[in-house]
């Protein structure tokens, strides 16, 4: 993973937001969000969020028959976070298993997204950032999952995919209900970050009118 120094030294930001980011004039990923950016280069990230980690969440042998005989490749699926209200995933396949990794992070970066952490259970109530702070759902293909605010102490509900993202977001304790194929691991992260990402982006039902 890339840091701050090491950056300043070799980085060449390609975009008007990756020169804004390395002249210091945007100091915030919220910045980012808020003014309704798009991140297209992903030292942004690595910059912004030193403390960024990443979690493989699975790697397929891809095979296909073709004329000149058959071709293997490798498919990764990646998560990243920083534990603290931040959470990407990223997907890639090359014929090599480290390039194909190294790919699947760095896409994962680019996908990075906000979530709202709150408590938002009925039986907490305590006012920490340990749960999510009302329900969200996410689907992506026929895989739906619903997560919805736990009491402090009762840990992540979720199997281990979704598990695996909600504690790279920085999830501690919360409800889940899945539907469909759940075994299709890239959908059932996929299905997750998207729940987590309509915390963001979802008007929360304390500023409704």
């Amino acid at each position: 993973m890339s840091n701050a120094p090491d950056l300043l030294d070799s980085w060449e930001p390609k975009t008007r937001l990756g020169r804004e980011v390395l002249e210091g004039k945007v100091t915030s990923l919220e910045e980012i969000f808020q003014r309704g950016l798009v991140i297209r280069e992903w030292q942004i990230v690595d910059f912004l969020l030193p403390d960024l980690e990443d979690q493989l969440l699975q790697l397929n042998v891809v095979q296909k028959m073709s004329r000149a005989g058959r071709k293997r490749s490798f498919k990764a699926t990646v998560a990243v976070g920083n534990k603290a209200g931040y959470v990407g995933i990223g997907e890639a396949k090359l014929r090599e298993v480290g390039p194909a990794i190294r790919k699947a992070i760095l896409l994962a970066k680019l996908n990075i997204t906000p979530i709202r952490r709150g408590c938002g259970s009925w039986e907490c109530n305590c006012g920490g950032e340990h749960s999510i702070p009302f329900k969200v759902r996410g689907s992506t293909g026929s895989t739906r999952i619903e997560l919805l605010p736990a009491p402090r102490g009762l840990g992540i509900a979720a199997g281990k995919v979704a598990k695996t993202v909600l504690e790279l977001a920085g999830i501690e304790d919360v409800w889940s209900r899945s539907s469909g194929s759940t075994s299709t691991t890239s959908n059932y992260a996929y299905a997750t970050y998207h729940a987590l990402k309509n915390s963001f982006e979802v008007l929360p039902p304390s500023e409704w009118h």
